[in-house]
C-alpha cells in the first residue's frame, strides 16, 4: 500500500520539476528578448517617412494569360519631330489603333490625324515598327488592338 502511494509521489515531484524548468526557461527567453526586434512598435514610426510616389502606368509588361486584356508590346520606337517643325512651338496630337494578327503582326489605323501632316506621317511610320506579343485566350494567340495617343508638345 505505501509502494503505489510513494510511486504517486515521485512522479507528482517529477511533474512539479518539470513544470518549474518550463516556467524559468519560457521567463528567461522572454527576459532575452531585445526590444529591437523587427516586429517591435518603434520600427514602424520610421514606415510614415518614406516618399511614395504617384501612381505610374507602365506599359509593355507581360501579364499571366488569363489576365492579359489585349496585345502585350514588346518594342515601342516612338515618332521623331521632323525637320521642318523642328523650332516650331507644338502642341498636337492624334489617336492611333494598331489591330495585332495572331501571329503579332501590326496594322496602323489612324482614328484622328495630328494637325500637322508631318506628324500623322511620322507616326505612322513609327507605330508600324512595333512589335507584340498576340493577345491570348488561354493558351491560344487571339487577334487583338491596342488604342494609343500620341501628344507632340514643345516648348
Amino acid at each position: 500500500m505505501r509502494k503505489p502511494f510513494i510511486r504517486l509521489f515521485q512522479t507528482v515531484r517529477k511533474c512539479l520539476w518539470f513544470l518549474l524548468a518550463w516556467i524559468v526557461l519560457t521567463t528567461l527567453a522572454d527576459a532575452n528578448t531585445s526590444p529591437d526586434l523587427s516586429t517591435h512598435h518603434s520600427d514602424h514610426d520610421e514606415d510614415a517617412q518614406v516618399e511614395t510616389l504617384p501612381m505610374v502606368h507602365v506599359h509593355g509588361l507581360r501579364l499571366n494569360k488569363d489576365q492579359q486584356q489585349g496585345p502585350v508590346p514588346q518594342m515601342t520606337p516612338w515618332p521623331t519631330i521632323p525637320p521642318s517643325l523642328e523650332g516650331k512651338e507644338l502642341d498636337d496630337w492624334l489617336k492611333a489603333r494598331i489591330l495585332v494578327s495572331k501571329a503579332g503582326e501590326p496594322t496602323v489605323v489612324i482614328l484622328q490625324p495630328a494637325s500637322h501632316r508631318e506628324l500623322t506621317l511620322r507616326s505612322l511610320d513609327a507605330l508600324k515598327r512595333w512589335t507584340f506579343l498576340p493577345q491570348m485566350s488561354g493558351d491560344d494567340p487571339v487577334e487583338g488592338e491596342v488604342n494609343i495617343r500620341v501628344h507632340f508638345r514643345t516648348k
